[in-house]
């Protein structure tokens, strides 16, 4: 019988990013787990930014659904994007699958349609990818 190879946890997402780098003004990206963890991240960012910026950016996505809950009157309503501004740019975060979050940190005076719309782009080719991607082994057989 031959067995498949297995497949991490945490593969590194860090492709995904590449076109959102390309765009102007985007200074870093990232992709995170949902328990704060970097699944990818730009070259640029370093990694001790990156591991705070995810734990960062989880609480804050835990905190935009629940007042986005608590506001519309539903858990029912699902978050579709969390912006932050401030003097320094832009940060954009969209989920981007099951417990996964694309983030991209952009100057202040980037085009945030042109941005959030490659984001969508690129959730759109995680998903393809990871659906695409064989499963990993069942270890408890």
């Amino acid at each position: 019988m031959t067995i498949p190879a297995r497949r991490s946890l945490r593969d590194d997402t860090s492709w995904v990013l590449g076109p959102l780098m390309e765009l102007p003004h985007v200074i870093h990206a990232a992709v995170i787990s949902g328990d704060g963890l970097i699944e990818g991240r730009s070259p640029n960012l370093e990694r001790d930014a990156a591991e705070g910026v995810a734990a960062m950016l989880s609480a804050l996505q835990g905190a935009a659904r629940t007042t986005t809950a608590a506001f519309a009157g539903t858990f029912e309503a699902r978050l579709r994007q969390t912006v932050v501004e401030s003097d320094h740019g832009w940060v954009f975060a969209i989920p981007a699958g099951e417990n996964t979050t694309l983030a991209v940190f952009a100057g202040p005076d980037v085009n945030m349609g042109v941005v959030t719309h490659q984001m969508q782009v690129q959730v759109a080719s995680l998903g393809a990818k990871t659906m695409s991607t064989p499963a990993r082994n069942d270890t408890t057989t």
